[in-house]
């Protein structure tokens, strides 16, 4: 691999971890273990070359991870190592490999409270440049999903550890803030568009995560739902069922308004559909909803909801294959921008 390509690798590139983990948990909810457990081993491996290009790119280009940092059009990206980490420790719960899911909370953890105070910082209260709201994106929404994806961890962990009370206090507590992030990102990037003039370069697939924010939300409500009886948890019951209805329901109106941009996007104003890193970004909403939609399902016996989330993980399938052929094509043909690994 050249040496540039690490120097330019894109934060945001642990969404294919999340798309592969989360496919995957889809089709393991569904019973299609064989091919779960594919997409889980694909996941892994990504995880673990994507680690070690991020720890090369630390020790050999740290000023051009440094300087991602302070651009809030990638800051945010940082946050997919954080859901990454945990959705495929989330996914080692299925098979029963819990130390890997204790694991990974803890490590994802702990770099979703260290990002959660450093990204903003140094992206958007740090700089100089004004206004940074300008620069409001799809991928401020990514810190939302590392917010609700420790829920969730916390969450499956709960299960098996019943008398570690922690759990289920930080899995309300990471749902709670993922909430309340979501409603401040969503007020930025609103009043981004809003503002600015918008171009259609400028609606990326990482807008797409805007949805898959509001559905991994549902997850992480529809597994507190489920939680043992606490006291954390019968104070808030009632108030995450009722509002996973909600956020499902806007999920499914955002849907058919992102086809509706790509359209706008791709067909009449004629930008090349090629592959880029960030259409990762793309599919792990897609395979979120889905799951969204099955668990919710069954947290609160809607067998319709149940039934589109079934379905709809035949799209996110196909959505995850055809990127991941492109990326390989990218990657075999000497033409494509090294903006990857």
């Amino acid at each position: 691999m050249a040496a540039s390509s690490v120097a330019r690798l894109t934060p945001g590139y642990f969404a294919l971890v999340m798309a592969c983990g989360i496919v995957s948990i889809g089709l393991s909810y569904e019973g299609h273990m064989l091919l779960s457990r594919v997409l889980f081993a694909v996941g892994v491996l990504a995880f673990i070359v994507l680690l070690v290009l991020n720890v090369w790119r630390f020790i050999s280009y740290r000023e051009e991870m440094a300087e991602d940092f302070r651009d809030p059009k990638r800051a945010f990206g940082f946050f997919t190592f954080v859901a990454g980490t945990n959705v495929l420790g989330s996914r080692a719960g299925l098979e029963g490999w819990y130390t890997a899911t204790t694991v990974a909370l803890v490590v994802g953890g702990l770099v979703w409270l260290v990002l959660g105070y450093v990204v903003p910082w140094s992206a958007v209260l740090g700089r100089v440049e004004r206004p940074v709201l300008r620069t409001a994106n799809g991928t401020w929404f990514i810190a939302v999903v590392a917010s609700q994806s420790v829920a969730i961890a916390c969450a499956t962990l709960a299960v098996v550890h019943q008398e570690a009370i922690v759990l289920p206090v930080l899995a309300v507590l990471a749902w709670s803030v993922g909430i309340i992030l979501y409603a401040g990102s969503a007020l930025f990037v609103s009043m981004r568009l809003l503002l600015y003039p918008i171009t259609p370069e400028d609606f990326d697939p990482p807008y797409w995560v805007s949805m898959g924010a509001v559905a991994i939300t549902v997850v992480a409500g529809a597994n507190i739902v489920e939680m043992v009886s606490t006291p954390m948890v019968d104070s808030i019951r009632g108030l995450a069922a009722g509002l996973s209805v909600v956020f499902w329901c806007f999920a499914t109106w955002l849907i058919p308004v992102l086809f509706a941009t790509g359209l706008w996007r791709h067909a009449h104003h004629r930008v090349p559909l090629r592959y880029e890193p960030t259409l990762w970004s793309m599919v792990f909403p897609l395979g979120m909803y889905s799951v969204a939609s099955i668990s919710l399902g069954r947290a609160d016996h809607l067998p319709l909801v149940e039934a589109i989330g079934s379905a709809w993980l035949w799209v996110a399938l196909t959505a995850w294959a055809l990127v991941l052929m492109a990326m390989v094509w990218s990657l075999l043909d000497r033409r494509a921008p090294r903006d990857m690994p």
